[in-house]
């Protein structure tokens, strides 16, 4: 069953589109919600660490645990002699062994794990194994990949038309290489799992994940039972970011392969650096362009390679890298074109999804490119952007997909321009430049159009189960998880809306696969978007019954049965809500229902590269201005402005949060966050000590941000868009603003800068402006 047809728009509403707090935000501030390490022990609980490997690529010869073993306090050593079933927590591929069996991929790679009375013991014991190893040297970069032509998925293109041959033909060409870095998803709470054994073979695991379907799936393909024999079980997360949508999945499969061998409750959490180490990160991409555009600046043909570090394994690099892909046009109509992709496999822990899913490595190539275009033509570069825009007539992406909101894309760039005051501030900051020769201005106004769906097509559905109990209480649950972007708040506000009752009759519960079977991941920005109208249509059966029930009762026709204000209007009659749910349990009218639903619209056949993989696009812009010492590379964003399309929004306060939250972790990506791996593999920003995330003083003091008043054409939840993942992408104005104040030094001349836009490699950018090297 599919969304409701009933028209919406003109609706007064009580709960949905209005500005509710977090359901769990008091727990928050007062440091009393429950997360998986929270959860009071069972007795007897034991505690799991992991052996790992010393090198990054080479061959396990031997492994002596003798030491190990025979430390008190140790209960038992894990090793792929242990596992029952398959050796093998990938999501797909089959390519991501629990344990070491032979071949070590990566430097960290856990070879056994040592389960122990306490933490602590299970740490030192470790560090008593010996292991002797054939090592190799291993591969690290893009490059060392290339050269030993090792990659994780086979070679992928799409495009439209002779891009080289539209290229060589146009009056100007461009062409260059843009690296763009990784990022830790450096989640508050680390990976963690919890484990506890039921009876014949059962086992329920709490854990930390974005994909509990996965955890139950993995869990009972390594244990060799049943998937129904696996509970997985996830409150809150404190933070994902796609971080726990696979990578969740080893710390759980651990925990409860310890439980099935020693019969006890088994816990497993990394501390920080085992977390940066032993998981993957944003991919970091090479992306090697050719544009070829008028004297106006209009495009002609442009092509791509997209080269992606992934790691030594799949992962979900096939989306990742693919959803790259589809986001290397932004906004831009482009005649002809072709996007290409490599997935590199190289000796490091293998990346996999972040917030964004591969589209900001793709949109910030192209943003790159907007501005070296206007660089060599001398226009403003949101100019070069509007005559660029995709437009009637011309909203084909590169994939073959109709844009058909050009009105709302232009509209709102047009909307930022004004209320940012871009034009004088852009004068004003040309004459400060002008006169100013160390410190420097810059200023960036980028668009966003965001794909909203699974482009995995089969992850487009979602379940939700709910209960209305003879007191009027409402149960809750769905297949979507919490990890502070307010999916549970907002899928409740659809629930109690559907009812006409007060939000406290609404008890949220624990994602369970128990429940609500055969989720998707809680990833794709479509949370809301599926599980709320899952539950509507959950709620909206039930209320349907009811509201047969009353009409039968009351002798009057069911159109004149109202829910609304905790009661049920029925003719010139009322009850409370509450009356009606025991009346109807009185009279065995079932109150309890499961209700699904799958995105309409939406295809894709990759093989072909044609169809529809997105229902929606989300759309937002943003205008940003730096100061930059030139001398030193230290810079500060003074201002940012944002304007961002929600459609009509579930809850507009949590939106803003989440596009406020979603741009401060896309400055930090583009800005400060490196990761540096050393070249025998170790990765080196491998703790708060070595890796910048931002912090609250990284947050402009001028920080505006409102919504586009808009309406999703599509018949989404209460006609919503999405708002997890495009928000990110509204940082590739920082560092455009940045390459701007750089590129003052020398407007004959491209800023020489890639991301992220780090102090050293502005002032490497700078000193290049000035002819001068820093080696």
């Amino acid at each position: 069953m599919n969304a409701p047809s009933k028209p919406i728009d003109t609706e007064s509403f009580r709960h949905v589109r209005q500005p509710l707090p977090h359901d769990s935000g008091f727990k928050h501030v007062q440091g009393s919600a429950q997360y998986i390490d929270d959860i009071r022990e069972p007795d007897g609980t034991l505690h799991i660490a992991l052996g790992q490997t010393p090198k990054a690529r080479g061959r396990l010869v031997s492994l002596d645990l003798s030491a190990v073993r025979a430390t008190p306090g140790v209960v038992a050593v894990l090793t792929i002699a242990d596992i029952p079933g398959k050796n093998d927590v990938s999501p797909a591929f089959g390519d991501d062994p629990l344990f070491v069996e032979k071949e070590i991929a990566f430097l960290g790679q856990a070879v056994f794990a040592v389960v122990a009375t306490s933490r602590d013991i299970a740490r030192r014991a470790v560090k008593l194994a010996k292991m002797e190893i054939e090592a190799e040297a291993p591969s690290i970069t893009v490059e060392d990949a290339l050269a030993r032509g090792e990659t994780v998925l086979p070679d992928y293109a799409f495009g439209r038309g002779d891009a080289k041959a539209a290229i060589a033909g146009s009056p100007r060409a461009l062409e260059g290489r843009f690296r763009v870095g990784g990022q830790e998803h450096f989640y508050l709470e680390g990976q963690v799992a919890l484990a506890i054994p039921g009876e014949d073979g059962d086992v329920h695991v709490y854990s930390s994940t974005q994909h509990p379907t996965e955890v139950q799936h993995v869990v009972a393909r390594v244990l060799a039972i049943p998937d129904a024999y696996v509970t997985c079980e996830t409150r809150r997360m404190g933070g994902g970011f796609g971080g726990k949508e696979s990578q969740a999945t080893q710390w759980a499969v651990t925990a409860a392969l310890a439980a099935r061998v020693t019969g006890r409750p088994c816990k497993l959490r990394l501390d920080r650096d085992d977390d940066f180490t032993l998981t993957g990160k944003r991919h970091d991409f090479r992306c090697d362009w050719h544009i070829g555009f008028d004297e106006d600046g209009r495009i002609q043909g442009y092509a791509v390679e997209h080269l992606a570090r992934c790691g030594y394994s799949a992962d979900l690099s096939g989306g990742v890298v693919d959803r790259a892909m589809f986001h290397s046009d932004n906004a831009y109509w482009m005649p002809a074109v072709h996007v290409g992709s490599k997935r590199l496999k190289t000796n490091t822990v293998s990346n996999t999804a972040f917030r964004g899913f591969g589209g900001p490595q793709g949109m910030l190539a192209i943003e790159h490119v907007m501005d070296q275009i206007a660089w060599a033509t001398g226009r403003d570069p949101l100019d070069v952007r509007y005559a660029n825009f995709y437009t009637p007539g011309k909203n084909l992406t590169p994939f073959g997909m109709e844009v058909e909101e050009t009105d709302t894309l232009l509209g709102l760039v047009q909307t930022l321009e004004r209320t940012s005051d871009y034009r004088a501030r852009r004068a004003e900051i040309a004459a400060f430049n002008a006169s100013s020769p160390i410190m420097k201005r810059g200023l960036s106004l980028t668009p966003v159009k965001f794909g909203i769906s699974f482009t995995l097509t089969h992850l487009n559905q979602a379940g939700a189960l709910v209960h209305v109990y003879q007191d009027g209480s409402v149960h809750l649950n769905h297949g979507g998880t919490e990890m502070g972007q307010g999916l549970y708040i907002k899928v409740a506000q659809v629930v109690a809306e559907e009812f006409g009752i007060a939000m406290e009759r609404v008890r949220i519960t624990a994602t369970t696969t128990a429940k609500v079977p055969n989720t998707s991941p809680t990833a794709a920005s479509a949370g809301s978007d599926l599980n709320g109208m899952a539950a509507r249509i959950a709620a909206g059966a039930i209320k349907q019954r009811m509201t047969a029930y009353a009409a039968e009762i009351y002798g009057v026709p069911e159109d004149q049965v109202e829910f609304r204000d905790d009661r049920v209007f029925v003719g010139n009659d009322s009850l409370p809500f509450a009356e009606l749910a025991k009346k109807c349990v009185l009279a065995r009218v079932q109150l309890s229902e499961a209700g699904y639903y799958k995105t309409p619209k939406i295809t894709w056949d990759r093989a072909s590269a044609t169809g529809r993989p997105f229902l929606y696009f989300a759309y937002g812009a943003a205008c940003a201005e730096v100061i930059v010492d030139t001398l030193t590379g230290e810079n500060r964003l003074v201002r940012a402005d944002i304007l961002h399309d929600v459609g009509k929004s579930l809850n507009p306060a949590i939106d803003i949060g989440q596009i406020e939250g979603g741009f401060v972790q896309g400055m930090g990506w583009l800005t400060t966050e490196e990761l540096v791996f050393g070249k025998d593999g170790r990765l080196l920003t491998h703790a708060p000590s070595t890796y910048k995330i931002p912090v609250a003083s990284d947050v402009p003091d001028d920080f505006r941000v409102a919504l586009y008043p808009n309406s999703n054409r599509e018949e989404t939840i209460y006609r919503s868009k999405a708002v997890g993942e495009p928000p990110i992408m509204l940082a590739n104005s920082v560092f455009c603003a940045l390459a701007d104040a750089v590129h003052s030094l020398d407007p004959a001349k491209p800023a020489p800068l890639d991301a992220p836009a780090t102090p050293e490699a502005i002032l490497r950018a700078c000193e290049a402006l000035r002819g001068r090297s820093l080696g």
